[in-house]
């Protein structure tokens, strides 16, 4: 019984060596999914960032929007008065004496005036 003995590959010979490969090849790998990670990290870093800015012009633009709707609401109560001020000098006008001497105007009858403003400031 003689031994005979077959020529090993080099990978059986140098069981580092093909180890060495597949190791390179994963830690390749696991750099690559790394840096990939590093950069989603970065943008989502960046989205982070930009929804923080967003949710602060919304806040802002919010409470804009409520000085204009207050001041909206301000301006619809002054016009909503108007109807009755107008009714109120008109009313005021119908009861004043009218002047004598009036009667040669040509066209309706203006309203008498109720409060008088000079229409001239006075140095003083």
């Amino acid at each position: 019984m003689a031994f005979q003995s077959k020529p090993l590959t080099s990978s059986l010979r140098h069981p580092s060596i093909g180890g060495s490969l597949s190791s390179s090849g994963q830690s390749s790998l696991l750099a690559t999914r790394i840096n990939e990670k590093k950069v989603e990290l970065e943008n989502l870093k960046q989205l982070r960032d930009l929804s923080g800015d967003l949710a602060t012009q919304m806040q802002a633009l919010e409470q804009k929007l409520a000085t204009l709707s207050d001041g909206t609401e301000a301006v619809a109560a002054v016009l909503a008065n108007w109807h009755n001020v107008l009714r109120a000098i008109n009313m005021a006008s119908m009861k004043l004496p009218k002047p004598k001497g009036v009667d040669d105007e040509v066209g309706p009858p203006l309203p008498q005036t109720l409060v008088r403003i000079p229409a001239q400031f006075q140095e003083i």
